[in-house]
């Protein structure tokens, strides 16, 4: 933690200092002739948000970032205790997980669209009520359409507390040269949200029980509602002269855009693997007879294991390009799947694959997020991430889904390690033909 500590004093520095939303340069990349200047219009500030320094803008949002990431990747340790108690299969609880993450990813494009236009505290304070409502009702439940109706608002809530709702923020904030080391401090504050949500959740299960511990994470939900208010105020426009680009303009631009597709395709199978991975695993080790705390320390060690590995994606960033890196570590992932395909099934076993697995799980957001910023700049960053992250979300659902359905066909995971493995050849392959360069309106015009 001492280097992630040091990476934030650096942004105390006065001079590295910007307001919420102001990302781009103070100059003008290109000076309109008088013919031209009709078609440009000055762009005033809406009611811009309070002067905030940058590394309180990262602490606020990486701390909401923690918890509801945090709190998200514990659901898998509830399948074994609610599927007993309430007498139903894995897959209504699995169909549940996936709902959630369907509507966390659809959630997410139009929490995007408000974060960019109108500031990321409302939308913190409405997530985090809607997750506290969802994990009440998990707590209620008491058949299979109850936890599906659960799953609504775990997604609705981790919409708006989760990394793609935050990431324009910051994203804004930063200096582009920074710009995906800042992202990465979230998706490290997301790996710390399960290094310590597994145990603590562990320990309240233990203590109160299952049902007793989900009142206690409601409370637990509530610590994000004050954490809102560093996030608050509207964005502020790009200063200068600027051509103004509207909602449409951002939407149309970017689905002709043939990398951004590509990156759209490839975040499907993150989601797949990690969606099937953090739900599953539990039940995976159960059914080989392992003790159910392997399965929390392995998570555990996922989160651990993910905050060196979102540290250095967003380092290599300066060094390689973010498509490479990508195909990286799609193409490493399928090594971890084939390990337990193939190797002894043991508490060290899944304890070190996890632990792989966990220097490849969140590395993925900083450099896919900041490609989306290289390709259209910050103005509608959520929304357009928030797109690729609704890509990711459905590979969850059909994960979830598929695991769910295979599972109780087959009594067996092996058919979801042998898709994860085909899933990762393919995303690595995706993410070749990637162009990392802004769209021609970025570019800067010749004088």
């Amino acid at each position: 933690m001492s280097g992630a500590h040091a990476w934030l004093e650096n942004y105390s520095r006065p001079e590295l200092h910007r307001p919420l939303g102001n990302s781009m340069p103070m100059h003008v990349p290109f000076a309109p002739s008088a013919k031209g200047f009709s078609s440009m219009q000055k762009v005033a500030p809406p009611a811009p948000a309070a002067y905030r320094p940058l590394w309180i803008i990262i602490l606020s949002a990486g701390l909401i970032v923690g918890i509801a990431m945090g709190l998200r990747q514990v659901a898998g340790l509830y399948l074994p205790p609610m599927t007993r108690e309430l007498g139903i299969g894995r897959e209504p609880f699995s169909n549940a997980m996936a709902i959630a993450n369907l509507m966390w990813g659809a959630g997410a494009v139009f929490a995007g669209m408000i974060a960019d236009r109108y500031g990321a505290g409302r939308v913190v304070v409405t997530g985090a009520l809607a997750t506290m409502i969802g994990t009440y009702l998990m707590y209620a439940a008491q058949s299979g359409f109850d936890l599906l109706v659960s799953g609504v608002f775990l997604g609705i809530g981790v919409s708006g507390t989760g990394i793609t709702s935050l990431v324009g923020a910051v994203g804004r904030a930063s200096p582009p040269e920074q710009r995906t080391a800042a992202i990465a401090a979230l998706g490290m504050a997301g790996g710390i949200g399960g290094f310590v949500a597994f145990p603590y959740t562990h320990v309240l299960m233990d203590l109160l029980g299952w049902k007793a511990s989900l009142l206690v994470l409601v409370a637990t939900c509530a610590v994000m509602l004050p954490l809102a208010l560093p996030l608050s105020g509207k964005p502020q426009a790009e200063a200068g002269v600027v051509k103004a680009q509207s909602l449409g303009e951002a939407f149309r631009e970017a689905f002709t855009h043939p990398s951004y597709l590509l990156l759209v395709t490839g975040f499907f199978v993150c989601g797949f693997h990690v969606a099937f991975y953090s739900v599953h695993l539990p039940a995976f080790v159960a059914d080989k007879g392992l003790d159910n705390s392997v399965a929390v320390i392995a998570l555990t060690m996922v989160g651990l294991a993910n905050l060196a590995g979102t540290y250095i994606a967003g380092q290599s960033a300066r060094f390689v390009e973010k498509r490479k890196g990508l195909s990286f570590i799609y193409f490493g992932r399928c090594f971890v799947f084939l390990g337990l395909l193939f190797l002894p099934i043991t508490p060290a076993t899944v304890i070190l694959l996890s632990t792989l697995l966990g220097f490849l799980w969140l590395s993925t957001v900083p450099l896919t997020s900041s490609l989306v910023a290289t390709f259209f700049g910050t103005t509608w960053m959520s929304m357009l991430f928030g797109v690729v992250f609704l890509s990711h979300q459905v590979g969850s659902f059909v994960g979830l889904r598929l695991a769910g359905y295979l599972y109780d066909m087959t009594k067996s995971y092996d058919a979801m390690w042998w898709i994860s493995i085909a899933l990762g050849l393919f995303a690595a392959l995706v993410h070749s033909p990637i162009r990392e360069r802004p769209v021609a309106r970025l570019e800067p015009k010749p004088a």
